[in-house]
């Protein structure tokens, strides 16, 4: 693996608070970040963008071809305990936060695990850090992660995956990527997605 450092992510024991998460700082490999920075999409709004939407560099498409890899997905099967063999894969980027971002969810019943790498310089902002919730208040969070570069959450998620952020204006880099239910799940999910993301940039 060029860019992920899935020794990292074996090392690092899974969290069952407030519900399954593990958190590893450097997972994206420190002497790669300058490149897929430079290959990151530009995105101007706010919202969720499929990739198949966005304009990329070469290092970036490499990254987005080890994410898609059977080493990675055996790594979460393995943290994670969980069987994802045929289970399709989704992969959204955002690229700027605004005013209707960060609200608490659980995800869509649809998808199985979350992962989310973030790819911004050192965060000093209160605001933008995401919580995971022991419920639907913001302040009854068990974990508050800094969406630092190289750093990857992910979590498993349930009826009870509480998790959001304090507002922040500004951009702010994460790729987020999916194992789902079902192919059926992804061709909606993608449609949901780029509907919110033209909305918010048309607000």
């Amino acid at each position: 693996m060029r860019f992920l450092d899935l020794d990292r992510l074996a090392a690092v024991p899974l969290a069952a608070q407030p519900y399954q998460h593990v958190v590893v700082p450097g997972f994206v490999r420190p002497e790669a970040l300058p490149e897929i920075r430079a290959g990151y999409p530009a995105i101007d709004k706010p919202g969720s963008f499929p990739i198949s939407e966005l304009r990329y560099g070469d290092s970036f498409r490499a990254l987005l071809a080890e994410l898609e890899s059977p080493e990675l997905r055996r790594a979460f099967e393995a943290k994670f305990g969980i069987d994802l063999a045929g289970r399709p894969t989704m992969v959204t980027v955002r690229g700027q936060c605004g005013p209707r971002d960060g609200g608490i969810h659980t995800d869509s019943k649809s998808k199985l695990i979350t992962v989310l790498i973030y790819l911004n310089e050192p965060w000093e902002p209160s605001g933008g850090r995401l919580r995971l919730l022991r419920s639907d208040d913001i302040e009854d969070y068990a974990v508050e992660v800094p969406p630092e570069s190289g750093l990857m959450l992910a979590f498993r998620r349930s009826g009870s995956s509480f998790h959001g952020h304090k507002p922040f204006i500004g951009p702010r880099r994460v790729l987020q990527l999916n194992w789902v239910a079902n192919r059926g799940h992804v061709i909606w999910d993608l449609a949901r997605h780029r509907v919110s993301a033209w909305m918010k940039g048309a607000a």
